[in-house]
């Protein structure tokens, strides 16, 4: 969509949580492709749009390599009951809204199997690791995906009654397919055409994402979720760290 867009010189915010399939970029990347002159910001966090649209409470980042963009955007955009963070961090802030609908796939799994809230809280803790490797991989700073554009995003699309992400991993657990549900509820649960590109680009910097892999192999394989989150408690014992 982007490039059927002509010339631009307003400053372009984006608010997409996920990757260009193609060549698995940011959304900032594709706009600083077609753009490079254009100052580029990204909005995320913990915002389910129902509640935003209520005027519920709700806490979210506005990044971008240019401080007056984001201070601008933050005056202009924030309000009492919308607060807006600002960070510098736009790698680390897209990639936590990327892969944070992959690892609720997941918990939606485990919890589609009533494997327990020990098991929940395990999988959002270790899908945090997952994604902080990678943003920091890609350039990020580990500190944001322990913010909101991280563990917020994370935790409320991991536990939420309003998430996609883990309605569709409650669903696969029960058996069935991602096209039936997608269709039955005419939602898009962005985390089942994320994983692809997060592991595209984990198997390109060498960065292990079990989890991640877990679920492509769900969707993609023909794994059985029982199988994936099997395969992931039968994984060798290693420092928390690793």
């Amino acid at each position: 969509a982007v490039g059927r867009l002509g010339p631009l010189t307003a400053p372009v915010l984006s608010a997409t949580k996920g990757f260009e399939p193609a060549r698995h970029r940011r959304m900032s990347e594709v706009v600083a492709e077609r753009w490079p002159d254009v100052p580029v910001a990204v909005l995320s966090g913990p915002t389910f749009a129902r509640e935003v649209a209520r005027g519920q409470p709700t806490a979210a980042v506005v990044a971008s390599r240019d401080d007056g963009l984001a201070a601008d955007l933050q005056r202009r955009l924030g309000s009492r009951e919308f607060r807006l963070y600002a960070n510098r961090d736009v790698v680390g802030v897209e990639v936590g809204g990327a892969l944070k609908n992959v690892i609720a796939l997941a918990t939606g799994i485990a919890d589609g199997l009533a494997l327990g809230e020990n098991a929940r809280a395990a999988l959002v803790t270790r899908g945090l690791a997952e994604i902080t490797r990678l943003a920091v991989a890609l350039g990020g700073e580990p500190a944001t995906l322990a913010g909101l554009a991280g563990l917020g995003d994370l935790v409320l699309t991991s536990t939420g009654t309003l998430s996609r992400n883990r309605a569709l991993g409650m669903a696969l657990a029960k058996g069935q397919s991602r096209d039936a549900v997608e269709g039955r509820t005419r939602m898009i649960a962005e985390g089942a055409r994320t994983v692809s590109s997060a592991l595209a680009l984990a198997a390109r910097l060498g960065v292990n994402l079990p989890i991640c892999a877990e679920v492509g192999a769900v969707l993609f394989q023909g794994k059985s979720p029982g199988d994936a989150l099997a395969a992931l408690l039968g994984r060798a014992a290693r420092p928390e760290d690793a």
